[in-house]
């Protein structure tokens, strides 16, 4: 497990590489659900999601000679481009790996920062397999976008900021994928508020940690296009963290269907003034559609990330049935 300890010195690690992003009341949701809600607006982090905090908690911690081999990663889009982002800082250089599944925003924008892309099939596991290569056979070093201590206490340190904010904090909601997030935020949350619930939230589409919780085990699932196209992709078979932690650490697990992302993504642009990406909006979307029982409040909802296809977002907030479907 990720003590809280560990996530405390992430924190002094990275604070000057990251963002100490607000977190602000919702009057809309607080009047929809009757509880005090508030938004953290994580998505306003320098490169538009949270992932550049363990990015670069992860990069701060290899060595000269790692640093000059450079680091690798599979990715959806937002960990390849925080951890271009991160080794750009310490003279290092990142290759990610990504499936054709990854929108085309997201991938001219790691090319951007000097990574060196490599696409390979349409799942993120057969990404990850590319990514193993390269480390078998060039030296690079891996670091994932979530299996990995270094990478889950950054994440972590949003947990701190949350509860620092809000000491009374009651329930957090945290958009899931492989886990990093939710993990290391639950760890930091509950080690200072042991009895505040944490809440994980994916998309019906292919929700690897949902089946592998539901399992027993890490199960592999088939990937799907989705509006929440960031919480995409497998756990790992051979998962050694995140799986535990939430089998631990989680309270509820909640998936939505693509409408339902929809809606959160609408109300975020039109009711917050915020431009959200599908798996930064899974949070509001999850209230919205009113999906959990007995909730407690106050609420913090971790707005994750804002890197979005701005054509998707257009269609999206004018209601299209199929915003996926490209005109």
């Amino acid at each position: 497990m990720i003590t809280l300890s560990t996530i405390q010195d992430a924190r002094r690690r990275i604070a000057s590489y990251i963002l100490s992003t607000p977190l602000v009341a919702s009057q809309t949701l607080s009047e929809i659900c009757g509880l005090p809600v508030s938004l953290k607006l994580e998505h306003r982090q320098t490169t538009g999601s949270f992932k550049l905090r363990g990015a670069s908690n992860a990069v701060l911690q290899l060595t000269e000679a790692e640093r000059a081999r450079g680091v690798v990663a599979a990715s959806t889009g937002n960990h390849g481009r925080a951890l271009s982002h991160a080794s750009i800082t310490v003279g290092s250089r990142a290759t990610i790996c990504m499936s054709r599944l990854v929108p085309e925003n997201k991938v001219l924008e790691i090319r951007r920062l000097g990574a060196d892309v490599r696409i390979v099939g349409r799942s993120q596991d057969e990404a990850q397999q590319e990514a193993a290569r390269l480390v078998a056979e060039h030296g690079l070093i891996m670091l994932p976008p979530f299996d990995h201590a270094h990478i889950i206490a950054g994440q972590g340190t949003i947990g701190l900021e949350i509860v620092e904010a809000m000491p009374d904090v009651a329930t957090v909601l945290v958009p899931l994928s492989g886990g990093g997030l939710v993990a290391g935020i639950a760890a930091a949350v509950k080690g200072m508020r042991l009895d505040a619930k944490v809440v994980g939230i994916a998309m019906e589409r292919g929700a690897a940690m949902k089946a592998s919780l539901d399992a027993g085990r890490p199960v592999q699932v088939a990937e799907f296009p989705s509006l929440a196209d960031s919480l995409g992709g497998g756990i790992g078979l051979r998962n050694k963290l995140t799986f535990a932690m939430c089998e631990a650490l989680l309270d509820d697990l909640i998936l939505l269907n693509e409408s339902e992302i929809a809606a959160g993504i609408r109300h975020g642009y039109e009711k917050e003034r915020e431009i959200l990406e599908g798996a930064g909006a899974v949070g509001i979307a999850a209230l919205l559609a009113r999906k959990m029982a007995g909730l407690r409040g106050p609420i913090a909802i971790v707005l994750s990330g804002r890197n979005i296809d701005m054509e998707l977002h257009r269609r999206i907030v004018n209601g299209m049935n199929d915003p996926l479907q490209k005109v």
